[in-house]
């Protein structure tokens, strides 16, 4: 008998446990809040651009030629030098005499390659006088592409982590050997800061979507197919499903019950249940 009332007992006290156990449990998920960051849905246009990449070149290249060949007697400039229209660039002995070899237009000393004493011919150019401003871009594209492309369109141009304007100036309408479609820009290259060879990028809007909803891409949570995203509202975080209609890296449009200025969760929102207390700050507090 006494075996038994111990046993109740024992099972008295590990009912009593449980229930307490529970009831903190309960009340541990009850007092959960959440600390998240938010960022305002915005109403505007959303544009995607494609980055397509090409190489500088001058806008021109004027070659330097001799009336007839001879020695070279003096060298009066160097590669990378700036010319005007008609500085001496260099002396020549012919047959016929002494030849001054001046410059036909202002520009840069390229390809200057004789030196003193040698012989120079007059069937090759002495040097190239190169028109550095503006900059020539030369891209290649696809079919695809071409029909975004127009003469006299304007777009951003990056090189060397600077933003140019590129103004398009011809737009061929035959693939070359590559089967790609050749294009041409110009920059502006005031103080002659830009450089011949480098890679620029050129940014061409592709599609645009007009007067959408738009949050960060970060906001949006995949859930089987589908798309939600979490609205504070009350310090409570509530899960309103979306359609997304186009998305960038840093920021996607999207549909739904969502109004310009609601609060989304852009950080913690991958551990949030709908209706799920929050303490929110919003992004950049």
């Amino acid at each position: 008998m006494k075996k038994i009332l111990q046993g109740i007992t024992l099972l008295l006290l590990i009912g009593l446990l449980a229930a307490c156990t529970e009831d903190n449990a309960d009340e541990e998920e009850e007092a959960r809040v959440v600390p998240v960051e938010t960022a305002e849905a915005e109403k505007g246009d959303f544009v995607i651009e494609k980055v397509l990449y090409g190489r500088t070149a001058p806008s021109s290249m004027t070659p330097v030629m001799l009336q007839a060949p001879g020695e070279v007697d003096s060298i009066e400039i160097e590669n990378g030098e700036e010319v005007e229209e008609e500085d001496l660039i260099a002396t020549i002995s012919t047959a016929a005499g002494k030849q001054n070899i001046r410059a036909s237009r202002s520009g840069e000393i390229v390809q200057l390659q004789a030196s003193e004493g040698e012989m120079a011919t007059n069937e090759e150019p002495f040097a190239m006088i190169a028109d550095m401003n503006p900059m020539k871009l030369q891209l290649s594209v696809t079919a695809n592409v071409l029909s975004l492309i127009a003469v006299d369109d304007n777009y951003t141009s990056l090189l060397g982590g600077k933003e140019y304007e590129a103004t398009i100036t011809e737009v061929s309408a035959m693939p070359d050997d590559t089967g790609l479609y050749p294009i041409e820009a110009t920059i502006e290259n005031d103080g002659s800061e830009m450089l011949t060879g480098l890679i620029s990028e050129l940014q061409i809007p592709e599609t645009t979507i007009s007067d959408a909803v738009l949050v960060p891409t970060t906001a949006v949570v995949q859930e089987d197919d589908r798309s939600f995203v979490y609205v504070v509202n009350d310090n409570t975080a509530q899960k309103v499903e979306v359609q997304v209609l186009e998305t960038q890296s840093d920021q996607t449009a999207i549909e739904g019950d969502i109004e310009a200025g609601d609060p989304i969760v852009i950080t913690g929102q991958l551990t949030l249940s709908d209706g799920e207390k929050v303490d929110a700050a919003a992004k950049g507090e």
